[in-house]
């Protein structure tokens, strides 16, 4: 586990994430990263997207100082979650001055964080670097970057056409439909063969053919878990979290109520690893979570994967200190 660096004073990271009273103090990811880069000895400071404006031809923040309390840099795990962490008071900036920004916001991938990124894009132009790459949040959609990878990806359709998705479930029968904007598994639906609610499935998710929706075939290995992968500077931690549904569900997504179970990667799973982080890399997308489900790869998220806090504690790891070492290394 890497220590405080020798220059340590002088590096500033600031997070651009959600309030800081919305973190969860037991399991996110943000939190194990600002924790990595206080255990440096890193200037922190916190904003959020409405925090950001282009003020006289700059890319302006107005951040706080952030900085976990004592109890908490020894043992996040064990803070007490109403009094972890304190703030210093709003200051103005220019986001090219830190020496890193990690776009940390939490979905809905809405306009207001398209705005977002085109704002934080104008700063990267000012010479800030930005984690994950602006241009990369915005294109690649985390439901439809993964079909990029064909060979790995089960059969699927994208359309708002019902016609289409109708004709996709009599040809696989047993098939999973969900929205193209959802996150932690939210209006995904599985349609079994002769299920009374196909057609207002399809009508709900694609508002009466006016929304793209996305319809894969079911892939039974679920029971098994969604393995989530991640991916640092393309490279995969050699650990995935096996998040297994609970009894009567579908989504193994933890925000649904799954149980998260850590296992070695298996030799498809390093595969497709290797296949989307060259990918990812060559996008500026520097963190990243995948999203396997037996041999098939689902999902690339980009926005805020999560995961790292359940994997640290099952194998020992300290992924965020080892992200913080690729962005900035000998920091």
């Amino acid at each position: 586990m890497a220590g405080p660096s020798s220059r340590s004073g002088d590096v500033h990271i600031a997070f651009v994430t959600d309030a800081p009273d919305s973190l969860q103090v037991k399991k996110d990811s943000t939190l194990a990263m600002i924790r990595a880069a206080q255990r440096r000895r890193w200037r922190i400071t916190v904003l959020g997207i409405g925090d950001i404006a282009l003020q006289h031809g700059r890319v302006m923040g107005w951040t706080r100082d952030y900085a976990l309390t004592a109890d908490a840099l020894a043992d996040l795990d064990g803070a007490d979650a109403a009094d972890y962490y304190r703030l210093g008071p709003p200051a103005r900036m220019a986001l090219a001055d830190a020496d890193l920004v990690m776009m940390r916001k939490d979905p809905p991938f809405d306009m207001e964080y398209v705005h977002a990124t085109h704002l934080l894009e104008r700063a990267v132009d000012e010479g800030a670097r930005v984690v994950n790459a602006p241009r990369s949040l915005r294109d690649c959609n985390e439901k439809l970057y993964a079909t990029r990878f064909r060979e790995f990806t089960p059969p699927h359709i994208v359309s708002s056409r019902p016609d289409l998705l109708l004709d996709f479930h009599a040809e696989h029968q047993d098939v999973v439909f969900k929205p193209l904007d959802g996150m932690g598994g939210t209006g995904v639906f599985r349609v079994r063969p002769d299920d009374a609610n196909l057609r207002v499935v399809i009508e709900t998710l694609t508002d009466n053919g006016r929304r793209a929706a996305m319809a894969q075939r079911f892939i039974p290995e679920i029971s098994a878990g969604d393995k989530r992968v991640l991916l640092v500077g393309g490279k995969p931690v050699p650990y995935a979290l096996a998040r297994i549904p609970m009894a009567g569900e579908l989504r193994g997504n933890l925000a649904a109520g799954g149980q998260g179970v850590g296992q070695p990667l298996t030799t498809r799973d390093q595969r497709i690893a290797a296949a989307v982080g060259e990918d990812a890399k060559a996008r500026g997308l520097e963190f990243v979570g995948i999203d396997v489900i037996g041999d098939y790869l689902t999902e690339v998220n980009v926005t805020c994967p999560t995961c790292v806090r359940e994997l640290d504690r099952a194998f020992g790891l300290d992924i965020a200190g080892d992200l913080l070492d690729h962005l900035l290394p000998g920091a």
